[in-house]
């Protein structure tokens, strides 16, 4: 019974969101790809929303059920049938009604499942759409028949694209590059962003960014964006890594479709807050530095956060890595190729599922002492014990897939457990029931 409700509310409000685009007509960003959509998301809202009405994606709105909810504006009832009846008249009123809707909507496309994307290319007229990364095991891959079925369902928002629309591509990423070629809408401009030389819009001269002296920790990054000539300065303050400065470049791709002036995207920038569980940077117990990177797990922004923990030092460096989910076949191969990796990165290795146990097999294969390495079955036991592990100068990575709640190891240690609601993913009350 609740399969069929929930079929035929996605149904109506999927109707409904149709009619509200036809109705209203805004301009929609559209972004997909394997790792950083969330953040980019949000960082191309922040440029957009200085004057004007731009509208995006709550959390990770992404699906079936996630796009029409932002489009008609509606939170997410969960399992409260009333609520979902009311976002169904909430949708009715803005077809009977003309009230002020948004100019633009940001909206993250997902793909859990074959044709998830696909069927939404099918009815959302997209003006810009971006791609992040591809990497070659992407996560979902457990329900598609290969890697490459993955990025053919990601590539398929192409379809999507308005004539005269603009395509926004990652360079760096070969598997992501390629996709210039099969760009359908005629008269659609292609746009680059990245670190590469060959980038339309590019990141140059990136640093770590320090609030003290030499050994102080960081408090984010720093570098240079270089646009048809234009070089500006831009810091990301509350996040560690290179990939950190990948939202603002998409962003800064997104201004220059829309030609607007570098230095007031940059700018707009400065209200970018990078979204909590995105290698967020938070202040642990006994003077130890947290890199919070919660929200997800996949094998390629794992080896990237693991480069990160790399780069930062400190007295030691500890990785506390959860299941990565949803790998299918390709499961025990990528934990025990992250394994070895973390070997590389890390001091200490605390590992947490019955899958990551493979990580502190690879580990161990790759030559780390077994006392270097913990396993635990869940993320609070993990969480209690290595309260007791940290010392002064400790930087500690925090990172698994969205079902290994890893959040709650970050609450054991950090220093501001009272402000958890705030600051890590995955807080609000249905969440809290799991």
């Amino acid at each position: 019974m609740r399969t069929v409700f929930k079929n035929l509310v996605v149904a109506v409000i999927t109707l409904e969101a149709r009619a509200v685009l036809r109705k209203y007509k805004p301009k929609i960003v559209a972004i997909t790809g394997s790792v950083g959509k969330t953040s980019t998301k949000d960082a191309i809202y922040a440029a957009l929303a200085r004057g004007g009405r731009v509208r995006k994606s709550e959390k990770s709105f992404n699906s079936e059920i996630g796009l029409p909810l932002t489009i008609l504006g509606v939170p997410n009832a969960w399992h409260n049938p009333l609520r979902w009846l009311q976002n169904i008249v909430d949708g009715l009123f803005l077809l009977v009604l003309t009230v002020e809707y948004p100019e633009w909507l940001v909206l993250e496309v997902g793909a859990d499942r074959p044709g998830d994307i696909r069927s939404l290319a099918a009815w959302l007229p997209v003006d810009i759409a971006v791609i992040t990364r591809l990497p070659e095991i992407p996560v979902h891959v457990e329900f598609f028949d290969s890697p490459e079925a993955v990025m053919e369902e990601k590539a398929s928002l192409l379809d999507a694209i308005k004539p005269g629309g603009t395509l926004i591509l990652f360079a760096d990423d070969e598997r992501t590059a390629k996709l210039a070629h099969r760009l359908p809408a005629p008269d659609a401009c292609i746009i680059t962003f990245g670190f590469s030389k060959g980038a339309d819009v590019r990141g140059e001269h990136i640093k770590l960014l320090k609030e003290g002296g030499k050994e102080s920790w960081p408090i984010g990054m720093q570098a240079q964006i270089t646009s048809e000539g234009v070089s500006v300065p831009l810091q990301v303050v509350g996040a560690v890594g290179p990939h950190a400065f990948l939202p603002a470049l998409a962003a800064a791709a997104v201004g220059a479709a829309l030609h607007r002036p570098l230095a007031d995207i940059v700018g707009a920038l400065g209200r970018y807050d990078p979204p909590p569980g995105r290698m967020r940077l938070l202040r642990g117990l006994k003077g130890t530095l947290i890199i919070d990177d919660t929200y997800n797990a996949s094998p390629a922004a794992t080896e990237a956060a693991l480069d990160t923990l790399a780069s930062i030092g400190g007295t030691r460096r500890i990785a506390v890595l959860g299941d990565m989910l949803e790998l299918g076949r390709h499961s025990t191969q990528e934990h025990r190729k992250l394994g070895a990796h973390a070997a590389k990165a890390a001091d200490l290795l605390v590992t947490i599922g019955f899958r990551a146990r493979d990580i502190a097999q690879g580990a161990l294969d790759a030559g780390m002492p077994d006392k270097n390495i913990l396993q635990f079955e869940d993320s609070g036991k993990a969480g209690a014990e290595l309260q007791n592990l940290l010392q002064e100068g400790d930087c500690v990575l925090v990172k698994g897939s969205q079902s290994m709640r890893t959040e709650r190891v970050v609450e054991e240690i950090m220093a501001e457990p009272e402000r958890a609601e705030q600051l890590l993913v995955r807080q609000d009350a249905e969440w809290k029931k799991r």
